[in-house]
């Protein structure tokens, strides 16, 4: 696979991105009459998007509450020791929970920003609360609860104009 930071993105191929992001199960036939193309070279720029990393994969968005999953979870975390091994145990947990749909290396107050999806707060604490504690890198977390969600997952804003 190509590095995505080597490839620059055409006005044809934001067009593709953007319609992707709206509907991943779009048919080729339809994508290609809605960005301009005809059918074949529009299947090969999606393939070449696809190997180039710049599309990562297809996934359904589902609704958290309707499975079950009723509490967003913000959890800033700082550990210990600004060392690399202290970092690398954290994210190496963090990514086995399955609870964990997002985590960012972040500035300011902490040093990572997890989103953890769970049914309720008591699945919070017993599950996930507990096993982030128990790692020797945590020095802190500082849980915040979403109330309501009005945008998650959102599409990435493209631009109009190619980038790289």
């Amino acid at each position: 696979m190509s590095n995505s930071a080597n490839r620059t993105l055409d006005a044809i191929d934001l067009k593709i991105l953007r319609e992707i992001q709206n509907d991943a199960r779009t048919p080729n036939l339809t994508l290609a009459d809605r960005v301009g193309l005809s059918p074949s070279p529009c299947s090969r720029r999606v393939r070449l998007l696809e190997e180039a990393g710049v599309i990562e994969g297809y996934r359904a968005v589902l609704n958290r509450a309707a499975v079950g999953l009723g509490l967003t979870v913000f959890a800033g975390v700082r550990v210990e020791r600004h060392a690399q091994d202290q970092a690398d145990a954290f994210v190496n947990a963090v990514l086995a929970l399955p609870e964990v749909v997002a985590c960012h290396l972040v500035s300011g107050d902490v040093d990572f920003l997890v989103e953890v999806v769970v049914p309720d707060m008591a699945t919070y604490e017993a599950t996930v609360l507990r096993q982030l504690l128990s790692l020797a890198a945590i020095r802190d977390i500082r849980s915040s609860f979403a109330m309501r969600s009005y945008l998650a997952g959102g599409a990435l804003p493209l631009g109009e104009s190619g980038s790289s």
